[in-house]
C-alpha cells in the first residue's frame, strides 16, 4: 500500500539544463512577440507562468490574455526540439539517480515532482538522464497550472490520494528541493522539507526558510532515504485509490 509521497524540485536539485532552457525561451519569446529576448527574467524557483508573465513585462510587451498560453505551447515546442541535447549540454546533480533509487526503494512510497517547469518539459529533463522511471508524472504538479507553489502541492497532494485511496497531507509528504521558494511552499501548505543546497539558495538561506533538514547535495543516499522516513508517517487510507 501507498502511504506516503516524495515529492521532488527538478531544476538543481536533479538535473541542470538551464543552457538549453534560455535558448527555448528565446525562441518560444521571438516567436509569439516578434521581438528578440532582451532581458530573461531569473527562475529563482518560481513556474513557468509566473515567468512568462514577468518576462513579457520587462521586455516592454503589453500582456494580452493568449499570451500565456500561446508561450507555453511555443516554449514546449520549442523545448521539445532541443530534447536531444539535453544530456550533452546539461547534467544530472550528483547524486540524483542514487537518491530517486533509494526513496523508490522504500517501502509504500510514491515519487513525482513538484516543479515550475510544465509537464511536458519536466518529463523530457528526466527522461533525459533515465530519471523518469523514478517518479509518476500523473500525481505531479506543474508549470502551466496557475497557481502558487503551495497550493500547486496541496494539488499534488490530491491527486496522489485519488490515485492511490490514502489521505496525504503533512504528515506523509516531503518536498524536497533547493531554494528558499520551495521551502516556503512546503511551510505553507504544511509538509515537512529536504532542502538541497545545489542551487542558488545558500545552506543558512534554506535553515532560515525553514527547512527541516539541509543537505549539501544529494550524494548520500542513505541519507536522503532515512530522512524521508524520518519526517514521514503513515497515510490513512480513504478506500477509492485507482492503483
Amino acid at each position: 500500500m501507498i502511504n506516503r509521497l516524495v515529492l521532488w524540485n527538478i531544476d538543481l536539485t536533479l538535473v541542470d539544463v538551464s543552457i538549453v532552457t534560455r535558448e527555448a525561451y528565446a525562441e518560444a519569446f521571438r516567436e509569439v512577440t516578434g521581438r528578440p529576448l532582451v532581458k530573461l527574467t531569473p527562475p529563482n524557483g518560481r513556474p513557468d507562468s509566473e515567468i512568462v508573465f514577468e518576462m513579457i513585462a520587462l521586455n516592454g510587451i503589453v500582456p494580452d490574455d493568449d499570451h500565456l498560453p500561446r508561450f507555453l505551447h511555443a516554449l514546449a515546442r520549442s523545448f521539445g526540439a532541443r530534447r536531444e541535447r539535453l544530456a550533452r549540454d546539461g547534467r544530472m546533480m550528483a547524486g540524483a539517480r542514487e537518491a530517486l533509487r533509494a526513496v523508490a526503494e522504500l517501502d509504500g512510497t510514491a515519487q513525482s515532482v513538484l516543479t515550475g517547469t510544465i509537464r511536458s518539459n519536466a518529463v523530457h529533463k528526466l527522461a533525459a538522464f533515465g530519471l523518469d522511471g523514478y517518479v509518476d508524472f500523473e500525481i505531479g504538479g506543474y508549470g502551466e497550472e496557475v497557481y502558487p507553489k503551495a497550493t500547486l502541492l496541496q494539488v499534488a497532494q490530491g491527486r496522489a490520494g485519488r490515485r492511490h485511496g490514502v489521505v496525504f497531507d503533512g504528515g506523509n509528504t516531503v518536498l524536497i528541493g533547493d531554494s528558499a521558494r520551495d521551502v516556503q511552499a512546503a511551510r505553507i501548505a504544511g509538509v515537512a522539507m529536504i532542502g538541497v543546497a545545489s542551487g542558488r539558495s545558500l545552506p543558512a538561506e534554506l535553515r532560515e526558510a525553514g527547512a527541516d533538514l539541509v543537505l549539501p547535495d544529494l550524494g548520500d543516499p542513505s541519507r536522503v532515504a532515512a530522512a524521508v522516513v524520518a519526517l514521514t508517517s503513515p497515510a490513512r487510507a480513504t478506500g477509492h485509490g485507482s492503483a
